[in-house]
């Protein structure tokens, strides 16, 4: 069973296979996540959410909470009809998600969100 939502209500649980959020998936992006670059000492956690997942970690630099709270530092989506994952990370300022990276495999997502040289994600 997929984790709940942010907002605490359940995913739709996929009907296709590869539809997306998937438990494989979930725990695929889990298992990458622990060759990240930064923060690696840092608990992560990984939430299904429409289309795809969001990652969620502490603010250790608290450049963006001040109290270290948990913030979304990324988001991960597959467009089916490109067939393409997409990488999104967060403008906390505006409160919306930016698109910096797509590839037609997962594992070319998470490389870039595993080195992050901008540091768009690990802040």
């Amino acid at each position: 069973m997929l984790p709940p939502n942010l907002d605490g209500t359940q995913p739709e649980q996929p009907g296709v296979a590869g539809s997306q959020p998937n438990e494989l998936d979930l725990r695929r992006i889990i298992r990458m996540l622990r060759k990240r670059a930064r923060y690696r000492y840092v608990s992560v956690k990984v939430i299904a959410a429409a289309g795809g997942y969001v990652i969620l970690s502490p603010c250790c630099s608290r450049t963006i909470d001040n109290a270290g709270g948990i913030i979304e530092i990324a988001r991960i989506e597959y467009d089916e009809h490109f067939s393409l994952w997409k990488l999104f990370s967060k403008d906390h300022v505006r409160s919306e998600w930016c698109m910096r990276h797509s590839g037609q495999r997962l594992r070319q997502v998470m490389e870039k969100l595993n080195q992050d040289p901008e540091r768009f994600f690990w802040q």
